[in-house]
């Protein structure tokens, strides 16, 4: 068994790779950008893995459903209603089965479950919590949810401090920490490391269970040098007081993960972060084409062969 820990566009290119290469792949992906919008309970992550492992992911957006419509968007706009979070009228479609399912008091784990086996995905994938946590972050405008940072605001205001609402009190999901202990080998993803991978290692039994088995934990860098292959983790990282590099996610993950792959251009970090006790293995972190998927996870599949 393989445990992927993942976020959503910048963690599916692996997991796609993995589930062509591995029979037992379990994904846990991030809830922490789950949000309520018009009545519906969203989670974007989640929609990601399930749509990239189904087949049906808009590659060229890195969201939603490929070659989906946008009737119930242009109508909301017509009738002056928010439309700053775009969605698909098939991926409404999905909320919407979501949500009443989840006010008829199904689990957000048993309801991700049999998404997934409606869109005849094989790989499970398991929330590490039922409860809702969120992502926020503090600007001048306020505290806000980070899909109304990034998406609504275009991720132009300055950010002071990102936070996890919820985590203190949110039950970590039993079955995740069961597949987590269980697993041969657990991948981090080269998701965003604070807003991505964060709320799932900041769940206690979680990050408990990670550094007991951080010999077998290989975590992929999200970065060449110090900037994001993806998206904004690198200033996000910048923003938490870590360095944007490499060596910063090594020493953000140096307590759950003892394997590092990062690209093989990043020769100047390596001694620092032997130092840290990581091991650190070096290729094409970029996953352009399908085969590149394949490829990066043959080569960490075979990390662990040769360990």
């Amino acid at each position: 068994m393989i445990t992927l820990i993942a976020g959503g566009t910048g963690s599916v290119k692996i997991a796609r790779g993995l589930s062509k290469t591995v029979d037992d792949l379990i994904v846990i992906p991030n809830i922490a950008d789950n949000i309520w919008l018009h009545g519906l309970y969203i989670c974007p992550d989640i929609d990601t893995i399930t749509y990239g492992l189904a087949g049906v992911l808009d590659k060229g957006r890195g969201w939603g459903v490929k070659d989906d419509t946008f009737v119930f968007m242009e109508q909301m706009k017509k009738l002056g209603q928010d439309h700053w979070f775009t969605i698909g009228d098939k991926d409404l479609a999905l909320h919407l089965v979501r949500t009443n399912f989840l006010n008829e008091g199904k689990s957000l784990s048993w309801v991700t479950e049999w998404i997934r086996k409606k869109l005849s995905v094989s790989t499970t994938i398991m929330p590490a919590s039922d409860d809702h946590i969120e992502t926020r972050v503090e600007t001048q405008s306020g505290d806000m949810h980070i899909q109304e940072y990034w998406v609504k605001n275009g991720a132009e205001l300055d950010i002071s401090n990102i936070m996890y609402k919820g985590i203190e009190s949110a039950k970590v999901n039993a079955k995740a920490v069961e597949f987590i202990k269980n697993s041969e080998l657990i991948i981090i993803a080269p998701g965003n490391p604070i807003s991505s991978i964060g709320p799932i290692i900041s769940l206690p039994a979680i990050r408990k269970e990670l550094e007991s088995k951080k010999d077998n934990v290989v975590a992929i860098s999200p970065l060449i040098g110090n900037k994001a292959v993806s998206g904004p983790a690198s200033k996000y990282m910048q923003i938490m007081g870590i360095e944007s590099s490499p060596f910063g996610i090594a020493s953000y993950y140096r307590d759950i993960a003892s394997n590092l792959v990062i690209s093989e251009f990043d020769n100047e970090y390596e001694n620092r972060i032997r130092m840290l006790g990581i091991h650190i293995y070096k290729t094409n972190i970029v996953m352009e084409q399908s085969q590149d998927e394949i490829i990066l996870s043959n080569y960490i599949l075979n990390i662990v062969n040769k360990a």
